[in-house]
């Protein structure tokens, strides 16, 4: 009888390439989750813009002075 010669592990079958996909996949979901999004990132740019842009707010006029 002969023998089937064994698989190497780095060896690409169907169902190793479809791993690999799906790891792909979910490596890019769990970043894009933990970036909030491209939205929430585009809100940041505009928070952080606006933040360091702005002159220094000025004290309301019925606040009381500092002690």
């Amino acid at each position: 009888m002969a023998e089937d010669p064994k698989l190497s592990p780095f060896t690409l079958t169907r169902s190793r390439i479809v791993l690999l996909i799906l790891g792909a996949l979910l490596l890019v979901i769990a970043i894009s989750t933990s970036l909030g999004g491209i939205n929430a990132y585009q809100q940041l740019r505009e928070a952080n813009a606006a933040a360091t842009s702005a002159a220094p707010a000025e004290a309301p006029a019925n606040a009381a002075p500092p002690q």
